[in-house]
């Protein structure tokens, strides 16, 4: 097939409204506000595991216990925004980020980290596909992918930033008071958002119920297109929460390094993954106006990078020096970045705008279930193992396979140019059908 002549990639030139840029910005923040937030017990694994004397399997648990309802809360109010203004779904999810912050400032059992966590998780859960539906409201077809970079780049920044501030709080103070000052930045953003955060004007849903046809669930869930973001980003997830959760634990115990040093040492991932993605979505956006169809523009594109990815950090177990390590691990996840800038805009492409909503949500809700399984196998593998660094590299062995199947899934699913016009057709012919079915003979 041509990779000239799709109806996005023709030049369609719909204005973008006044005011999506500082939208964008606000929500660039709340993604940041929420990656700082989940990389909080990561950043002071050590400490956190010395004070409460946590095995590995139980500080795993610990990783995986903030997604245990992060699915289920983004299906749920990924349904709630297909009827309810995105501004006020997102200022509540926002307020519920910080109170869960605050319990962790005095002294607290494992089991009280664990609730928080759970409820933290629950409220960050819609949190990507709630903000990346919002910005689909302020920006065409066209134009989204670059908007959803940035979106994007608020959990690479929300690392870069919150990790010096959060490890020197950690060192100088104490680990419950880096909970504490995320809890006081969250309410921050709730009052910006009150004062500046609006619904876009570009698409009303509830008109577009009435205008726009509707195709049903179980086919959009069930589209190749669907499947493949699903499989895709699952194997990208999962690095990510390994990152996460283990990324500071390993530079400490695994390669020796002490937490002042982890600090800065966490942040390099993050980096070249905010460079990955910036690149992405630019790439994209010249890659469609140069006339490229989103299957290569968005679906080659992003799934290319997860399979380079998987086979660099492959390697890790076979080289020596903590060095060529570290730079194997930052460059191997890193590239993962890509698949978060192009998988929405993809889906966006065929969901019909009342439905879109659930379906990002859908979509988030399945491939994070990577978060609740990585950070419990790669404890389970680091307790069993005969040493910590051989349990850490059997870890991200297993990361590596994964990232390389996710990837070759995406290249072989991904078609969204055709996807639309498809799935019309099904719905249109199954339509047909049932009329056919119940009309008198």
């Amino acid at each position: 097939m041509s990779a000239q002549g799709t109806p996005a990639a023709a030049g369609k030139t719909t204005r973008t409204p006044k005011g999506a840029w500082t939208i964008t910005f606000l929500l660039f923040l709340f993604m940041l506000v929420n990656f700082a937030d989940k990389i909080v017990v990561g950043l002071a694994g050590v400490p956190i595991m010395t004070d409460l004397k946590l095995t590995p399997e139980q500080f795993g648990l610990l990783g995986s216990s903030f997604f245990f309802l992060f699915s289920i809360a983004a299906i749920v109010v990924g349904f709630i925004v297909n009827k309810v203004p995105t501004r006020w779904v997102l200022l509540s999810l926002a307020v519920v980020w910080a109170l869960a912050q605050f319990p962790m400032v005095g002294t607290v059992s494992f089991t009280t980290l664990l609730i928080c966590r759970i409820v933290l998780g629950a409220g960050e859960g819609p949190a990507f596909s709630v903000a990346a539906h919002a910005i689909y409201k302020w920006f065409p077809d066209e134009k989204r992918t670059l908007p959803t970079a940035i979106l994007s780049q608020g959990s690479a920044f929300g690392v870069i930033l919150a990790v010096p501030a959060l490890n020197w709080i950690i060192v100088n103070h104490s680990w419950h008071y880096a909970f504490g000052a995320l809890g006081v930045v969250g309410l921050i953003w709730v009052a910006a958002w009150l004062a500046l955060g609006k619904e876009g004007p570009l698409e009303d849903t509830q008109t577009s119920a009435v205008t726009e046809p509707k195709i049903p669930y179980l086919q959009l869930l069930t589209s190749r297109t669907f499947i493949g973001c699903v499989a895709a980003t699952f194997g990208a997830y999962w690095a990510l929460s390994l990152g996460l959760t283990w990324f500071t634990p390993f530079i400490v115990k695994g390669l020796g390094f002490s937490q002042s040093q982890a600090g800065f040492i966490s942040i390099l991932p993050w980096v070249f993954g905010a460079t990955i993605v910036i690149l992405t979505g630019w790439i994209s956006q010249v890659m469609m106006a140069r006339g490229y169809n989103t299957r290569v523009a968005r679906g080659v594109l992003g799934s290319v990078p997860l399979v380079i990815g998987g086979l660099i950090l492959a390697m890790m177990p076979h080289v020596q020096g903590a060095g060529l390590q570290i730079a194997l691990l930052v460059v191997g996840s890193g590239l993962c970045g890509a698949i978060y800038v192009v998988c929405p805009p993809m889906l966006g492409e065929f969901t019909p705008t009342s439905q879109r909503g659930a379906i990002l949500a859908i979509y988030g809700a399945l491939y994070t279930l990577a978060g609740i399984i990585a950070p419990a196998v790669m404890g389970t593998v680091i307790q069993r193992a005969g040493s910590t660094i051989d349990g850490y590299m059997t870890g991200f062995t297993i990361n590596a396979v994964i990232m390389v199947c996710s990837g070759l899934l995406g290249l072989l699913l991904l078609w969204p140019n055709t996807e639309r016009a498809r799935l019309t057709r099904a719905a249109a012919a199954q339509a047909n059908a049932l009329k056919g079915a119940v009309s008198p003979t």
